[in-house]
């Protein structure tokens, strides 16, 4: 029997939250779903906590990816799923009973939309938690289809355990891709390069659990320098329809650690032809411009690596007051 809805939900080693996780799906409001778990080499008591799910409801089907990895245990959901529509979730989170209802009625209202999240409450598990509540903090701030294309190179745009997107667009661009740099983060780029519209509902559908084991604390390819190389990539196919000056970019922040960022762009083939800083004597590698030397007219293009918390807002705000565009003049990626 084919449903509308197909949930996607790898686990590795969840014994301790892989059963609320479940039951938070089968509560939902909207039943005409298939919950696809996919075990991914579980060594704990997760696969028999998901064999007991799996037969007391014809809904759920248990799959083994025997290949290791969150992006092999995805695809190995994706390719099995056999719903319309595909909903993303983790084994350590739980979603909303309305969640699964109103992402697949937004999508039937928004027909242009090919994915949509929708904004988190954040429930912390450990004591480093300030750059994750920064974090949640700017990806509840925006919504919107423009807003998620502006922000794509600041950082993942929606929290992927609350994506819902439809199939074709998994068919026509893929799935996941193993690599090294964090595969949704990937995935959403490449599906925002090919021109595929996403939106949030304005409305916390997920709660997002923070445990000291999530991958984005644990693997190495959820670094910042692992955001950054993948950024650099999508950046430079951006540059080549947006940015006027392409392939010269003007880089604010002049700092060490700005400028071995900016090297990364450098090796896509972009061309920096000086930096932008409260102090022109950062760097002798290329010509600095102290911010206030900015030209109002629109004779450059600006990429902001700041990643200061709360710099990127005032640098947006000063080259508004320039008469700069944000997404034709400048972007922001700190």
């Amino acid at each position: 029997m084919n449903h509308e809805i197909s949930v996607v939900l790898p686990f590795f080693n969840a014994e301790n939250t892989l059963k609320r996780a479940i039951e938070s799906i089968l509560n939902q409001r909207y039943l005409d779903f298939e919950l696809l778990l996919v075990d991914n080499l579980s060594t704990d008591g997760s696969i028999q906590i998901a064999r007991k799910f799996a037969s007391e409801d014809k809904r759920i089907r248990l799959l083994k990816e025997s290949k290791p990895g969150v992006a092999n245990a995805m695809n190995c959901g994706l390719q099995n799923s056999r719903g319309s529509v595909v909903a993303r979730m983790d084994a350590d989170d739980v979603s909303s009973p309305n969640r699964l209802e109103k992402q697949l009625q937004f999508l039937r209202e928004n027909p242009d939309i090919g994915l949509v999240g929708s904004t988190v409450r954040y429930f912390p598990h450990n004591k480093n938690t300030v750059g994750f509540k920064r974090f949640v903090r700017w990806v509840n701030s925006f919504c919107s289809p423009v807003q998620i294309e502006l922000n794509r190179f600041v950082e993942i745009p929606v929290v992927n355990p609350t994506i819902m997107f439809r199939r074709e667009i998994f068919e026509k661009y893929g799935g996941c891709i193993h690599g090294d740099f964090p595969e949704d983060y990937e995935m959403q780029l490449r599906y925002l390069e090919t021109g595929i519209k996403m939106a949030k509902i304005e409305e916390p559908l997920l709660e997002w659990h923070d445990y000291t084991t999530r991958l984005t604390r644990t693997d190495e390819r959820y670094s910042t320098d692992a955001f950054f190389k993948v950024k650099a990539r999508y950046f430079k196919k951006w540059s080549e329809k947006n940015n006027p000056f392409h392939p010269v970019i003007w880089v604010w922040g002049a700092g060490r650690k700005t400028r071995q960022r900016a090297k990364l762009l450098e090796k896509e083939g972009l061309s920096i032809e000086g930096f932008i800083d409260v102090v022109k004597s950062k760097t002798s590698v290329k010509k600095v411009l102290h911010f206030e030397e900015i030209p109002n007219s629109r004779r450059m293009f600006v990429v902001s690596l700041v990643t200061n918390p709360g710099a990127g807002q005032q640098i947006k705000e000063f080259l508004k007051k320039r008469n700069y565009i944000e997404g034709e003049d400048f972007i922001l990626m700190g």
